[in-house]
């Protein structure tokens, strides 16, 4: 299930050249006529120094993407900047590795840790202000190429509450491998029945209606936790990014609104439209059966990450199968399309001792020669055109922001505990309770007001 342009840096080299003259014999008494002195000039021959090495100090979590692959990069930012050589601490458990010698003042320059991870390492250092702040990173020139990093870096992504996490529009969190979320289907069944991908809600219900009378449902999901990233993007859609930062925000009356409603009701059609049996193995233990629905054709779309190809990878399928992927269908007839998606980030510590150096460290991460390395081990970087130099499915998951999808970031904002609230439960999981109809879109508002209003407080 769900689950770092600058100008290249040259240590100076300084060479110290010592000269030595020899003495001339020289007096006030002539010499003799037939005696000549030689003159004699020592020197001693140049020796060059040592460029002075500069060590910068990365610390990163080990993910599914293995230690092995940082080595590489590690390799490559070397071999560019001769007088520098870089450290590296990649660990499984990192926040407990590094966080005692943090706490002792020896902290590393650049840290790959994304929030979210069980410690809150990084929601800690963005809480107290400890970050150095990564604006005139998007400046830099990338090393070895023509281009700056924002020029590289998908737009949107630097524009989020993740990355940009004090609202002042200064970055101070880099976004790093991206994992986008949407709609995955089963192409070769709409190939078989002359079906179009829909592009809008209301097409999606005349494809529903359409696929009822051949016995198959519109709609499946894993588990409700998979509305997390549907929900995000639909928001998007319905009122844009900046009412989707109210709504993150817990602003008062914002579920109240015209947009939420708009939000709230295509959700509860949708339940309509959902395979019935999809609640009863909506959990841990049996959440591939829901996925398994749109392998054998019971069942048209689902919300699901790039990660499903992999858990679905031995699982039987209907004869033609092959995996389609979308963003949700817009509210409206050219209307903006959103796909949510994941990201991990990488950050500099206020008290980095070489945040100059960690700074063309992260430019060289948006490089060609980096984005290359990662995606051998299938980490891709948030980078324009990167689908295009991919193969396989991951060309057409991750060519969705370039085939005109707008990439939808950010979560509810964390809180401090609020006894008897969830905000996650309360506005994911009460889907199955929409298809099942023990609940109904007006209790489901409630229930979310209510736990907003209570944390609207608790905001950290």
């Amino acid at each position: 299930m769900k689950k770092i342009l600058g100008l290249a840096l040259t240590a100076s080299l300084s060479l110290s050249l010592a000269a030595c003259s020899g003495n001339t014999n020289n007096s006030s008494s002539p010499a003799p006529s037939d005696t000549t002195t030689p003159v004699t000039t020592t020197e001693t021959p140049e020796t060059p120094t040592t460029p002075e090495t500069r060590t910068l100090k990365l610390a990163a979590l080990e993910t599914a993407y293995g230690p092995d692959i940082w080595k590489e990069i590690i390799a490559g930012f070397e071999k560019i900047n001769p007088g520098v050589k870089v450290e590296s601490t990649i660990d499984k458990s990192l926040e407990d590795v590094i966080g005692p010698a943090m706490k002792s003042g020896d902290f590393p320059d650049v840290i790959h840790l994304a929030v979210g991870q069980k410690k809150g390492l990084t929601e800690t250092f963005v809480k107290d202000n400890n970050l150095t702040d990564l604006t005139d990173v998007l400046s830099m020139t990338i090393p070895g190429e023509s281009v700056t990093v924002k020029d590289k870096i998908i737009p949107g992504f630097t524009d989020t509450s993740i990355t940009n996490p004090y609202g002042d529009g200064k970055t101070f969190l880099m976004p790093m491998f991206y994992s986008p979320t949407g709609l995955f289907y089963n192409a070769g069944l709409l190939e078989q029945k002359g079906w179009t991908v829909p592009t809008t809600w209301d097409e999606m219900w005349a494809l529903g209606d359409k696929a009822k009378t051949d016995g198959i449902a519109l709609f499946s999901y894993p588990t409700t936790g998979y509305f997390d990233s549907f929900f995000y993007a639909l928001l998007n859609e319905v009122g844009g990014p900046e009412f989707f930062t109210k709504a993150m925000n817990y602003s008062e009356g914002v579920w109240q609104s015209p947009e939420a409603t708009q939000a709230f009701d295509i959700i509860n059609k949708l339940a309509s439209y959902t395979e019935k049996t999809v609640p009863a193995n909506g959990n841990k233990d049996n959440f591939t059966k829901n996925q398994q629905l749109i392998l054998d054709n019971k069942a048209i779309f689902m919300p699901n990450g790039t990660w499903v190809v992999g858990e679905m990878g031995e699982a039987p399928r209907a004869e033609g199968f092959k995996w389609g992927f979308t963003a949700l269908p817009a509210v409206k007839d050219g209307g903006d399309r959103f796909s949510y998606t994941f990201f991990e980030q990488i950050w500099v510590p206020a008290k980095a001792p070489n945040a100059d150096l960690a700074k063309q460290f992260i430019a060289y991460l948006y490089s060609d020669e980096a984005a290359g390395i990662f995606a051998k081990v299938g980490a891709v970087q948030p980078i324009k055109d990167m689908a295009s130099k991919l193969e396989g499915d991951n060309k057409l998951f991750y060519s969705i922001y370039d085939n005109g999808a707008k990439a939808a970031m950010g979560a509810f904002s964390t809180t401090d505990p609020v006894e008897g609230v969830n905000i996650s439960d309360t506005v994911f999981g009460t889907v199955d309770s929409l298809v099942t109809k023990a609940k109904t879109q007006a209790q489901w508002v409630e229930a979310i007001t209510k736990a907003s209003d209570a944390l609207r407080g608790a905001l950290k």
